[in-house]
């Protein structure tokens, strides 16, 4: 009878075992006996440093990267969390549009995705910047995000939100030297997080200035997190890595609006799918006087504003 040898191991499975057994060696030692080092904690650092590309992970390491967040959510910032994939829609291209007079610079969208992406209080990292310009402004170098009135909309100024445009050709992807970023099928341009090395060249890349880099990590309430979260939108991030706007895809890709949309006091966005003809985004960009910020640029955003 002819006898087959059994598959050797990959590289990466056998620099785990070899990590796990000095770490583990570690862990009994002294520094384990004087509470120094928690095993659980080492191991699923060690899982996250060695944890593969998202688009390579078979289902089962993907399962694995999940419960390693929820725990090290737990551990970390004392909340549980649940962390799903959520695949994109078949026969779906996501897209939003604003109109620009219904805009009256609340700041209720950024209040709102800053709560529902799990980003730091504080100002210290927003995906959408809204923008204050008088209204005889010719150009963005005329904009202040960082207006503060007593009240708005200020008599003579107006808004101009901006986020990332998931473009339809991301020059941030084709920046990015590790592969870290990408488009998906419904138009959505994602990041893996635990690939991101922090080089902020897709930031560099970026000519709407939507991307972000987390220098450290979040202050955020633990009864004030979003506890539904997605692996490639709104869960915690590590600390060191880009972070952007997704359209919510935690939600969108269930059937939801972005949450700031739902928080537009004026109604100002719009929202949908630009492959149904019946879409009230697809009748807007055919039926208004529409434009995208930048398009001479050959980005192709899937983000248009308009007029009235």
């Amino acid at each position: 009878m002819k006898h087959h040898a059994p598959p050797s191991p990959s590289r990466r499975t056998l620099l785990k075992g070899l990590a796990a057994g000095a770490t583990a060696s570690i862990a009994t030692g002294t520094a384990h006996a004087l509470g120094i080092i928690d095993t659980p904690t080492l191991s699923d650092t060690l899982d996250h440093l060695l944890q593969n590309h998202f688009k390579r992970m078979s289902p089962e390491e993907v399962q694995q990267a999940l419960a390693r967040i929820q725990r090290e959510a737990q551990r970390t910032h004392k909340i549980a969390l649940q962390c799903t994939v959520t695949p994109p829609l078949p026969n779906v291209q996501f897209a939003q549009a604003l109109n620009l007079t219904a805009c009256k610079g609340t700041r209720r969208c950024v209040e709102a995705c800053v709560r529902e992406n799990n980003c730091g209080r504080g100002g210290a990292l927003e995906n959408i910047r809204v923008l204050s310009m008088p209204q005889t402004a010719t150009n963005l170098t005329q904009a202040d995000p960082y207006f503060n009135p007593p009240t708005v909309p200020e008599p003579g100024h107006r808004y101009l939100p901006i986020a990332c445009q998931q473009c339809d050709n991301p020059p941030c992807v084709q920046a990015c030297p590790v592969q870290a970023t990408w488009k998906e099928p419904d138009g959505i341009v994602v990041i893996d997080y635990d690939w991101c090395i922090g080089c902020r060249y897709c930031a560099i890349a970026c000519p709407y200035g939507a991307r972000h880099f987390n220098w450290g990590q979040p202050h955020i309430p633990p009864d004030d997190y979003q506890p539904v979260t997605d692996y490639l939108s709104n869960r915690p991030r590590p600390t060191g890595v880009m972070e952007k706007c997704t359209f919510c895809l935690q939600r969108t890709r269930k059937g939801l609006l972005p949450a700031c949309l739902e928080a537009c006091p004026t109604g100002a966005r719009i929202f949908g799918n630009l492959l149904d003809p019946t879409s009230e985004i697809r009748y807007l960009i055919e039926n208004k006087p529409v434009y995208r910020l930048k398009e001479e640029m050959g980005t192709s955003p899937a983000f248009w504003y308009f007029v009235g």
